[in-house]
């Protein structure tokens, strides 16, 4: 199955060999707090421990007045 066929199955909710994942790395990677901890961890340390992941999704709402 390619991505693509793997995608649109999922979007089709029929089942599928693996869960297509996504990953966007953009987001918040000019924070301060964010590149401090890049220079302790790897994006996939960040992504699969879940303190971190925590920790760097939460940075945004700490520094911006975000209503979502």
């Amino acid at each position: 199955m390619t991505s693509r066929e793997r995608f649109l199955a999922t979007i089709r909710r029929e089942k599928t060999d693996r869960t297509p994942v996504w990953v966007m790395r953009q987001a918040g990677r000019y924070l301060p707090e964010y590149l401090a901890l890049k220079e302790k961890y790897s994006f996939i340390e960040m992504a699969q421990t879940p303190e971190l992941a925590t920790q760097v999704t939460l940075q945004p709402l700490k520094r911006f007045p975000l209503d979502a």
